[in-house]
């Protein structure tokens, strides 16, 4: 499982009632992929997998396969309690989706050995080709994830740390083991603003929560990262992402919120966030609103 491109982390929608809104979840899916993304990750962080249930998990992963149709893969989130990931990836196995995204239980502290112990546990049970995301205080050390790289079906890792030096010395320990087929994600929030210095130690890869809601602004920015264009990537970063980080910083769990008042501004309503979330105030929103049209000025321009 090889990915390029944009890797998509669509929202959770719900309805008015809280309930998982399957519908509206199939159209985001589908706009996403006829957009251009790389992947399809579902039920992840942007999609509020904290608040999801086991079984939300799973018809969120039907839903995506379905929508997606076999043009790109489709992973899922799995994790926490090791006997709540098990169930996640038994569901996910006949849901229809192609890998799982692994959340560890990362609030409590496991040694190197635990960690490893539980991706195998987890990994061997999926039988599908499994990324581990590594945060919190799950964060393999070099030795450990080249010992992650040689389980058979565990394909890839995901850095939701932002510490560049231990990453740059976990990619070459896990090169030496795996070779260029296992593949690391940039997994930091808004990870535009981070991906010069990511791609600069092996990690070309990253997420968008901005394409969930602003596909022009992240496919141009990705253009103009894979081109060398540095004039339009620094605009973008200068004009857009930068001050959407300031935004994003300014209230807790504006990483998810900001996405749905995004994509309710661009015409898709996903309903609101679970708590412990809550939604962005409106005079966020109004700021979110002035961001997305200066975005979408700077990417015709590229």
């Amino acid at each position: 499982m090889l990915f390029e491109g944009v890797l998509f982390f669509p929202v959770t929608p719900f309805g008015p009632d809280g309930e998982l809104d399957e519908a509206t979840l199939a159209k985001h899916v589908d706009r996403g992929i006829t957009a251009g993304a790389g992947g399809v990750f579902v039920g992840c962080g942007t999609g509020e997998f904290h608040a999801l249930s086991p079984a939300e998990i799973e018809r969120c992963a039907r839903v995506a396969a379905t929508a997606a149709a076999g043009r790109v893969p489709v992973l899922a989130a799995a994790g926490g309690p090791l006997p709540v990931a098990l169930d996640h990836v038994a569901r996910l196995r006949g849901a229809g989706a192609d890998g799982v995204l692994l959340f560890p239980p990362y609030l409590v502290n496991g040694s190197q050995k635990g960690i490893l112990d539980y991706a195998r546990a987890v990994t061997e049970a999926a039988g599908l080709p499994t990324v581990y995301y590594q945060r919190g205080n799950a964060v393999p050390t070099p030795s450990t994830a080249a010992e992650l790289a040689r389980l058979p079906h565990l394909v890839g890792l995901k850095d939701g740390v932002g510490n560049v030096e231990l990453m740059h010395r976990t990619v070459r320990a896990v090169r030496r083991v795996a070779g260029d087929d296992f593949q690391f994600f940039n997994g930091l929030p808004t990870a535009e603003v981070t991906v010069p210095a990511y791609r600069g130690i092996g990690v070309p890869l990253y997420s968008s929560a901005v394409f969930a809601f602003a596909p022009e602004i992240a496919l141009a920015f990705h253009r103009a990262i894979i081109t060398g264009d540095t004039a339009t990537v620094g605009a973008l970063l200068d004009g857009f992402y930068h001050p959407l980080v300031e935004l994003r910083d300014r209230a807790p769990g504006h990483a998810v919120s900001l996405i749905k008042a995004g994509l309710r501004l661009r015409g898709l309503d996903a309903g609101g966030v679970r708590p412990p979330l809550t939604d962005a105030a409106p005079e966020h929103v109004d700021r979110l609103a002035a961001l997305i049209e200066t975005g979408l000025r700077l990417a015709e321009r590229s």
